[in-house]
Formats: C-alpha cells, sequence, structure tokens
C-alpha cells in the first residue's frame, strides 16, 4: 500500500464515514491541531529521563495522553451521523477524572503560585509549555466546530484538563530539576 493516495489533490479530505471536506474546514483544523498538541507531547516525553522517578511518572502519563489524544482525533474526523460513529471511542468521564487525578498528583508537589509565570525553565518545562499553547488552540478550534455542529463533549473537557495538567507537568518539571518557574514581573511603576 502506497502512503500517498492522490485523493486530497484538490484539497479536500475524506472523514470518517465518507464525507469529503476542505482541508481547511474547521474540523480539520480542530483534529489537526490535536494531532499537532501529540506530537508536542511526544517532544515533551523524549525530554524525561526514564531513569528517574518523576520521568519515569510522566511518560506513563504521556502514554495513556497520546492514546487519548488520538481517540479525540477519530471522535473529530467522525461527525454525528456518521455511519461509521459507533466505531469511534469516545472520551469518558473516567477518563476526565483520571486526568484530575494527575492534576491533583503532579501539582501536589509544587509550592503555591504567588505571581503568573513566563513558560521556559528546563528544556523538559520548556517542551511542556508549547504542549500546553497547542492544547488552548486546540480547545478553541474545537468550540468553533462545536458552536457550528455537534462534537463529544468529554473531549472538550479532557482538553480543557490537559492544558491544566501540561501546566502543572511544567511547573513541577522545573522543580524537580531544582529549576525555579520564572517570574512574570510587570512594568515599573514610577
Amino acid at each position: 500500500m502506497k502512503l500517498y493516495t492522490r485523493s486530497g489533490d484538490d484539497g479536500t479530505t475524506g472523514l470518517f464515514g465518507g464525507d469529503r471536506v476542505a482541508k481547511d474546514h474547521p474540523r480539520v483544523e480542530a483534529y489537526g491541531t490535536v494531532d499537532e498538541l501529540n506530537a508536542a507531547v511526544g517532544l515533551a516525553r523524549a525530554a524525561c529521563d526514564p531513569d528517574q522517578t518523576f520521568g519515569q511518572r510522566l511518560i506513563a502519563i504521556f502514554e495513556s495522553i497520546q492514546s487519548r489524544l488520538f481517540d479525540i482525533g477519530a471522535d473529530l474526523a467522525t461527525p454525528a451521523g456518521s455511519p461509521h460513529e459507533d466505531k469511534v471511542l469516545r472520551i469518558s468521564d473516567a477518563q476526565v477524572k483520571e486526568a484530575e487525578q494527575w492534576i491533583d498528583e503532579i501539582d501536589g508537589g509544587n509550592e503555591p503560585m504567588k505571581s503568573f509565570i513566563l513558560p521556559g525553565g528546563t528544556e523538559l518545562a520548556a517542551r511542556l509549555h508549547v504542549a500546553r499553547t497547542i492544547c488552548r488552540r486546540a480547545e478553541r478550534m474545537m468550540l468553533r466546530v462545536h458552536h457550528q455542529e455537534p462534537i463529544t463533549e468529554g473531549a472538550i473537557v479532557y482538553i480543557n484538563r490537559l492544558s491544566d495538567l501540561l501546566f502543572a507537568m511544567a511547573r513541577r518539571a522545573n522543580r524537580e530539576a531544582g529549576t525555579t518557574d520564572i517570574p512574570w514581573t510587570g512594568p515599573e511603576k514610577g
């Protein structure tokens, strides 16, 4: 089987179920951004030290997250009413709760925030902040679709929780490495 099909040469792509839409359709933009997020999570995962307990924990969490992001992409590529709708995995309440448990676990090792922080610190933290910003964009794209046609609400909630988790992970990555978060400093008042 060849990697190229030529079916998208006219600027369209196929949704799961057979419908063809423009490659810049909001639904395609949404699942493309989720795919970009999955790649960014993979990049953060590659920066984890598997010889450290924290790195091992993140790798385990990322494995689940990346699979869920793949599920969300398939969900977004399958409009309601598609003949294949029943074949697509949807994000469950249990998966949202699992993400909330991860947030509590990871953020429990962070100092309370005293100011806004800037993205950065260690390489792992910086990669996690990039993933967080892509996650927020994915959420905005998903909501844009949701305002036009229904998409699974569990997917939207999961993406919202995931951005919080990535933020907590970035802060914790700095803490585990002995690096302080970079505080935002407002303009000097004079």
